[in-house]
């Protein structure tokens, strides 16, 4: 470790290129014990950590208030006054402490519930003082319970800022005296350690310039501690700026990577393809279909690799086109894979596509961890003497008994349920890697394909097929049961199939809901055993019982199906006429629209009913009408994005979305498209970063720990 060097307002390493890298014990204040304690409760580990812990709202501290002035309602007030007594009150549990404050016009109570020892230490009676917090009435008298202070011979208050930072914090730092105040002075600490021209300025003059963006140096300074209104914008915008472009530059770069690894190329369209297209297509394609297989066809042409993901709304046809993909595979001498995450998914994707081929003469398999020991033997010995062109399965595909004699392409499907790790073994398949078509059911808002998806070409398919039937969604309350399962009945009168979707298995101190198995004996009230099948799915069973139940189900032999979300994605039962979504309100709007999508897919008329109890909070108004009022899944993760904030979605990067410190995705959309363009302008003057002016954004990129596997798969 290099040799630190400290004085009375600088601690720093004295050998060191960035100061920003010094771990924060070294600053002054700190130490290592609230150094550890500022590591595990808000992850800052450096001094640069600190300085983007950025405030996350402000005080006006501008003005003062007399005691006698306060509102009689109360009020967050800051007074200025004397602290005259100071005395211990209550025992054990109803230990206090208790300070009197008077300013001239008035005496109150301060009051410490915690920490008092320190409290007691830190406080001079007699002495003058600075106070804010909320004072309120007890007993008549007003009191402020915990308040902020600071001795009034430590500040200047001529000097004394009228903006005040607020930090998010926890319960052990406001224990341990490292929150509100105390974590404010420590951050003056940090900018009275650091000089400007230590804060390295990455951004291209050229992008200062274009776009009115103030130094780095000034946007910290003033996102922390702002000298007006006007500063404090200005800091926001840079700083927003800086955290998306620098986004955008990773992605973008990560785009040009992609397009430089070599691929096979798929260099015609032969007799498989057009056999099919020709002769054995069921459908016309729609638009959108005819669209991504031209961006397919075009990407699969340059010799490049190609990383493409594949957003399609539920029922739209995203199937047909992964067959078509796979028979250009085969036209140009290459095996395809098509990898889902669970065994039903996969056996419904085999026994899709062997009916589609069934007038072709094209060997499929189908590989899962149940596959008996002699098919297996037969599957892994075709596919490595090149007999075998297709296969379906699990996360049996990435075993390392599994070998093809050429894979070209793979296909994924709801690719985020797989681990990183699983999806990067399929490019160890064959000398060059597989193309990859990444598929999602769950359209994933603009904004997050621009961020968590940014670095993959994307391709989205809006269009249903011809003859697919809108659903209608209804709401009722929990007082329309009987009337529910009135109309389920009739319906499984007409030969037809029920689900029934809990968002809880097991009792709740916390949430008055109904849980599955409370729901299960509930159903089987209304539909008597000896009358009805009701087979039941959750998450708890072993796989073998949940595979088992749900095939009774996909096979007709049930009538309704009681389950938790496990059925959300790729169970496709034609039969199925309605969908029950108990306790709605406790679902997202993106995961209700994948349980409506379990519904609508054969001839008949489809409804999704979602039942909630009889109060809604607002955003649980907003979600039930969206559903009842909007269809197209694109609109709805929109709208899911804005109530519930890009870390809940369902179906993005296991990674997350951008770790945004300042940044909003919601809503900087525009900011983020303009970062975007500027990252895109700057890489074609210059993809490799070399010249002068930007060295230092090269240097940052470098220095950024990134998870370097997206760089090589979707």
């Amino acid at each position: 470790m290099n040799l630190i060097t400290f004085d009375s307002e600088r601690s720093m390493f004295t050998n060191s290129r960035d100061i920003l890298q010094t771990p924060i014990e070294y600053l002054k204040g700190v130490g290592p014990l609230k150094g550890d304690l500022l590591r595990k409760e808000l992850g800052i580990h450096t001094f640069g950590d600190m300085l983007q812990y950025y405030p996350f709202r402000y005080m006006d501290r501008s003005s003062f208030t007399k005691i006698k002035d306060i509102p009689e309602g109360g009020a967050t007030v800051q007074l200025i006054g004397k602290i005259t007594y100071l005395e211990m009150a209550g025992s054990q549990k109803g230990r206090r402490l208790v300070g009197t404050f008077k300013d001239g016009t008035g005496s109150m109570d301060l009051v410490w519930f915690q920490g008092i020892s320190g409290v007691e230490r830190a406080i001079e009676q007699g002495g003058n003082f600075l106070v804010y917090g909320k004072a309120s009435r007890f007993n008549g008298y007003w009191t402020i319970t915990h308040p902020e202070m600071d001795a009034i011979e430590n500040i200047e208050l001529d000097n004394f800022p009228s903006f005040q930072p607020v930090y998010s914090s926890t319960e052990k730092l406001r224990l341990k005296w490292l929150a509100g105040r105390a974590y404010v002075k420590l951050v003056q600490q940090l900018f009275l350690a650091i000089r400007a021209k230590e804060i390295i300025e990455m951004l291209p003059d050229v992008l200062l310039r274009k776009f009115n963006l103030c130094d780095r140096y000034f946007a910290l300074k003033n996102i922390h501690f702002p000298e007006s209104d006007e500063s404090l914008q200005r800091a926001i915008y840079r700083l927003k700026f800086e955290e998306l472009f620098l986004h955008q530059i990773g992605i973008c770069k990560l785009k040009l990577n992609h397009q430089k690894v070599k691929g096979f190329v798929f260099g015609k369209v032969g007799d498989h393809f057009n056999t099919f297209y020709s002769l054995h297509l069921p459908f016309e394609l729609t638009g959108d279909q005819k669209k991504v297989l031209k961006e397919i066809r075009h990407n699969t042409q340059t010799g490049t690799q190609m990383n493409r993901l594949l957003q399609g709304d539920v029922g739209s046809g995203k199937t047909i086109v992964a067959l078509l993909c796979m028979l250009l595979a085969i036209d140009n001498g290459f095996q395809a894979c098509l990898m889902a995450p669970t065994e039903i998914l996969a056996s419904q994707h085999d026994a899709g596509i062997r009916e589609l081929l069934t007038e072709m003469n094209i060997e499929v398999g189908f590989l899962t961890g149940k596959t008996k020991a002699k098919e297996r033997k037969r599957i892994l010995q075709q596919l490595q003497n090149g007999e075998m062109k297709i296969v379906i399965g699990t996360h049996a595909l990435i075993e390392d008994k599994v070998i093809f004699q050429n894979l070209g392409l793979c296909i994924i499907d709801e690719q985020h349920r797989f681990g990183v790790a699983q999806r990067a073994k399929l490019w160890d398949k064959n000398i060059l890697p597989p193309h990859i078509l990444v598929m999602t059911a769950t359209p994933i808002p603009r904004t997050l394909a621009m961020t968590s998806y940014g670095d993959l070409e994307v391709s989205v398919i809006k269009e249903l097929p011809p003859g697919r039937k809108p659903i209608t969604t209804v709401h009722r309350t929990e007082s329309y049961r009987a009337k529910v399962m009135d109309f389920i009945r009739h319906e499984i009168q007409l030969g037809r199939q029920i689900y029934i979707v809990y968002p809880l298995i097991a009792e709740s101190e916390k949430l008055d809901y109904e849980n599955l198995y409370a729901g299960y004996e509930q159903v089987k009230q209304f539909f008597p055993e000896h009358t009805y099948q009701i087979a039941m799915v959750h998450g708890k069973q072993t796989q073998e019982e949940r595979e088992n139940n749900m095939l009774s189900f996909v096979k007709g032999k049930a009538h309704i199906l009681v389950a938790t979300t496990v059925i959300e994605v790729g169970v496709n039962v034609p039969n199925a006429s309605v969908m029950v979504i108990e306790s709605a309100e406790r679902f997202g709007l993106s995961q209700m629209h994948q349980l409506r999508g379990r519904v609508g897919r054969g001839a008949d008329k489809s409804y999704c009913i979602l039942i909630t109890g009889p109060k809604l909070s607002v955003i649980g108004k907003e979600r039930i009408k969206t559903m009842v009022t909007e269809t197209s899944g694109f609109a709805i993760s929109e709208k899911d994005l804005e109530l519930r904030g890009p870390g809940e979605i369902d179906g993005v990067r296991q990674s997350g979305a951008a770790d945004l410190k300042i940044a909003d995705i919601i809503h900087d959309v525009e900011l983020m498209a303009t970062t975007r363009q500027a990252a895109v302008d700057l890489l074609q003057a210059d993809p490799n970063l070399e010249t002068a002016a930007h060295v230092n954004l090269k240097n940052y990129l470098m220095g950024r720990k990134e998870k370097e596997i997206w760089s090589r798969i979707s």
